[in-house]
């Protein structure tokens, strides 16, 4: 029926004299290298599928490839698109920063604390400040994940406890902020850290709420969970090969347009800070846990934030010494 239909629909369109490109069916190859229940899957790309299907009257579709069925790992996914070995992907700026040193500063911390807060901020500069970090590709969509914890096996919930504390960062180019903290950074993925904590490679990572439940599950291996710390970021992204996005119809390609960019990103951002609010009410209700949640006091928070304010101008002096003379102008225009 289906196909009966479009041959119908094509055949008058060539009678009429109508280019058919507007209803040629086109589906889309996702890559992403997080399992299919995650909620980037079941929040984002299902708002997006929905959106080109409903838009398109069926015509544009895609098809989710999860779990690194298209790819292993997550530092090639920016790659993958570029050279089209998936229409779209998924990906962590953090983990290619070279490719991403402005969109990076979104990573330190701020004026900001959610998800949202963050997005809505890297969007407001994007255009001005951004936008040449993306050239080789179709930006769909550039959100963030709020680091606001630290999931630990020791307490490091002073300066004190924090002294020779191995810590996982969210993006190597915190380091001179964790040092300034007192601690040790080790870069390790998020798909490590679960055993990094239980075999004590490491004493904590920065972490968000939903990284403590499932499916993470830090809170399996953790003694302490520290909160109202300085929060810092994840810059993660969707991109679409440049090609294949040109190869679209113009109708096609007036529905990507329209969702993509600050709609999306928020989408993106809404799948993560609804997944902390998910796992705080997990985390409220569980009884079998023995971990300790400890909050920094104000006192200690005070000392915390003295020192990232220290870390953040080695920061700003490695970038201007790299030529990126304006790092402190677009730090502060993230952070308005």
């Amino acid at each position: 029926m289906t196909f009966s239909r479009f041959t119908l629909t094509a055949a008058l369109a060539v009678g009429l004299g109508i280019s058919t490109q507007a209803v040629t069916a086109e589906e889309l190859s996702v890559a992403t290298f997080l399992p299919p229940q995650h909620h980037t899957n079941t929040g984002m790309f299902t708002w997006f599928a929905e959106e080109i299907d409903k838009r398109s009257g069926g015509t544009l579709t895609m098809k989710l490839y999860p779990a690194g069925q298209l790819g292993a790992g997550p530092v090639q996914q920016y790659k993958r698109a570029v050279e089209g070995v998936a229409d779209i992907t998924f990906g962590v700026s953090g983990y290619t920063p070279a490719l991403f040193p402005k969109t990076m500063l979104g990573i330190l911390p701020g004026a900001a604390e959610t998800a949202d807060q963050s997005t809505r901020a890297l969007w407001n500069i994007f255009d001005e400040h951004l936008a040449d970090e993306y050239e080789d590709v179709k930006v769909l969509a550039v959100g963030t994940v709020a680091g606001n914890l630290f999931a630990a096996t020791r307490d490091v919930s002073t300066m004190d406890g924090m002294k020779g504390a191995k810590i996982v960062p969210f993006a190597a180019m915190t380091t001179p902020i964790i040092e300034a903290l007192g601690a040790v950074p080790v870069q390790m993925p998020v798909t490590e850290m679960y055993t990094g904590l239980s075999t004590g490679t490491i004493d904590a990572t920065t972490a968000s709420y939903n990284n403590i439940t499932a499916p993470w599950n830090f809170w399996d291996v953790s003694g302490y969970i520290v909160e109202n710390v300085p929060t810092t970021f994840a810059v993660t992204y969707a991109v679409m090969n440049k090609e294949r996005y040109m190869s679209l119809s113009d109708e096609h390609r007036a529905i990507i347009d329209e969702v993509a960019g600050l709609p999306m990103s928020l989408e993106l951002a809404k799948s993560f800070d609804g997944a902390d609010e998910v796992s705080k009410k997990l985390i409220a209700e569980a009884t079998d846990k023995n971990y300790e949640w400890k909050v920094v006091t104000d006192a200690e928070r005070a000392k915390m934030d003295a020192a990232v304010a220290q870390g953040l101008e080695a920061i700003f002096a490695d970038y201007e010494g790299r030529g990126i003379s304006n790092v402190r102008e677009i730090y502060g225009a993230l952070n308005q």
